[in-house]
């Protein structure tokens, strides 16, 4: 059989038209691939970015949290030093009070206090009842002595009122208190007035 060229013509044509729409196909694929490809390139930055902020948030986030910590404890640490020590100004007023009475009981002669001077009796053992009592609300307090009669000078609990060289006493220990020193939870509220020994 003799094909005739009217039938090749169209053969040829429907594989012509058969090929382009595979190459049509395979294009619009290829162009299909293409077009993900970019929005994926897109959302792999925006992604980037996404994380970077989400960083930079967590960072300030745990800042946040770390000052706020730091915040909290400075705050409870001044609390706590106002519980203790918010009385100072207090106990400075009552130091004058203590130091009276100790001057009071120190200026009645011992030889007078006898059952001859009742009166005199009474009013000494009453003094040093109360010096004895304001102490102990001192102490009850936080609010202890200092009288450091031989002890080393210590400048931070101490105040020299002069220097004197003594026989028989190492230099830079203390010879004599001239008033009672006083600390408040271990702060030193009144440094003892005290007269230190000095090289002769």
């Amino acid at each position: 059989l003799r094909t005739s060229p009217r039938l090749l013509c169209v053969a040829t044509q429907q594989k012509n038209t058969g090929q382009n729409l595979e190459e049509d196909q395979s294009q619009s694929q290829n162009e299909q691939k293409v077009e993900p490809s970019s929005a994926e390139k897109m959302l792999t930055e925006e992604k980037a970015k996404l994380e970077e902020q989400l960083k930079e948030v967590t960072d300030k986030y745990k800042r946040a949290l770390a000052d706020a910590e730091n915040v909290r404890q400075r705050s409870q640490k001044l609390v706590e030093e106002a519980k203790l020590y918010g009385i100072q100004s207090f106990c400075k007023d009552l130091l004058e009070v203590a130091d009276i009475l100790e001057k009071a009981t120190e200026s009645v002669p011992k030889e007078e206090i006898k059952d001859e001077n009742p009166h005199l009796k009474s009013l000494y053992e009453g003094l040093v009842m109360t010096e004895v009592q304001i102490q102990k609300v001192f102490k009850k307090h936080g609010l202890l002595r200092l009288n450091p009669v031989g002890a080393k000078f210590d400048p931070y609990e101490h105040e020299a009122l002069f220097h004197t060289p003594m026989e028989g006493k190492e230099p830079g220990t203390i010879a004599l208190v001239s008033k009672i020193g006083y600390k408040l939870h271990g702060r030193t509220l009144r440094p003892a007035l005290v007269g230190v020994v000095k090289d002769a």
